[in-house]
């Protein structure tokens, strides 16, 4: 009887190590909440694009110009 009841203490206390285990594993592993994504362009990147292609152009029209 005491056997038994030794068996079945120790598989208790192994069951609830495992679960109180996984359950603290989980919380840990658990990837934080993600950030509101901003807009990708607001148009600003876009015209600051175009404004170096046309600094470029003039480049390159005043150095074959000359």
């Amino acid at each position: 009887m005491s056997q038994v009841r030794s068996i079945t203490l120790f598989c208790i206390a192994f069951f609830f190590l495992v679960v109180f285990t996984h359950l603290a594993h989980c919380q840990v592993l658990e990837p934080p909440a993600a950030a509101p994504m901003p807009p990708m362009n607001d148009g600003t990147a876009i015209d600051q694009g175009i404004a170096y292609v046309l600094m470029l152009v003039a480049l390159l029209v005043t150095y074959f110009v000359h």
